[in-house]
């Protein structure tokens, strides 16, 4: 039994490296949109992996919205990412952070909501000091991450519950590139785009400070979800 788990868990694993083999070469142009892929079987062959492992890669990209596919025809790529987006993300680990962002979503969503909760005097301050600390970093043109982070921080200390806070430092990495992965992005964005990410956070906070829980819950997974959907976002 356990060997039969590691050959799964190395199949997977290898899904993991042809998706973001496939992800790369689509950035790239190689793929071009609106394009047919290859079928399952000459992707087999160039990759040099089974058909199980590229349906499992084609399937992660489905999902992330970069390719489509229509019955009886195959697979298409629908948007073509910022290829700068890969230099971001250490080799190897761009599904890993993926699914961090999956993680994410239910654990920020949670978060937000025992925040409308549970908020005290102190950390309204630290919520709304994060809040403009972020609108000063778009006027001042700067990346703002670490501004980003801090606000989730806020966030996450206004649960009143230490396992939201434990968390966040436990894969303080694995949050540190989500929020620099998509922050460095949305510099290359328009104006309007840019702004749309702030007006996201401004709806969580102010969900938040009216203690609408049900409202925090959904704002802030909308947001990480877009977050994740803006990763891939066209050049």
């Amino acid at each position: 039994m356990p060997a039969a788990m590691d050959t799964d868990a190395g199949a997977t694993r290898f899904g993991d490296i042809i998706y973001e083999r496939i992800v790369g070469m689509i950035a790239d142009g190689n793929f071009p949109v609106n394009e047919r892929l290859p079928s399952e079987e000459k992707l087999a062959v160039m990759f040099g992996a089974s058909r199980p492992v590229i349906r499992e890669a084609l399937e992660h990209l489905r999902s992330d919205g970069l390719i489509v596919s229509r019955k009886g025809s195959g697979s298409y790529v629908r948007q073509r990412p910022d290829s700068s987006m890969l230099k971001m993300v250490p080799v190897g680990s761009l599904a890993d952070v993926q699914r961090f962002f999956e993680f994410r979503a239910g654990l920020e969503a949670e978060a937000a909501e025992l925040a409308a909760r549970n908020w005290q005097p102190a950390d309204k301050e630290r919520i709304t000091a994060a809040l403009l600390d972020i609108e000063q970093c778009l006027r001042d043109g700067k990346l703002g991450a670490e501004e980003d982070q801090a606000l989730h921080d806020a966030i996450a200390m206004a649960t009143g519950n230490q396992f939201h806070i434990t968390v966040r430092e436990w894969f303080r990495p694995h949050f540190a590139i989500g929020h620099s992965v998509t922050r460095s992005l949305s510099l290359k964005r328009t104006e309007e785009q840019i702004r749309s990410v702030q007006d996201e956070h401004a709806v969580i906070v102010e969900a938040i400070l009216a203690r609408r829980e049900a409202d925090a819950h959904d704002a802030m997974k909308r947001h990480i979800l877009n977050a994740r959907a803006r990763m891939f976002q066209g050049v």
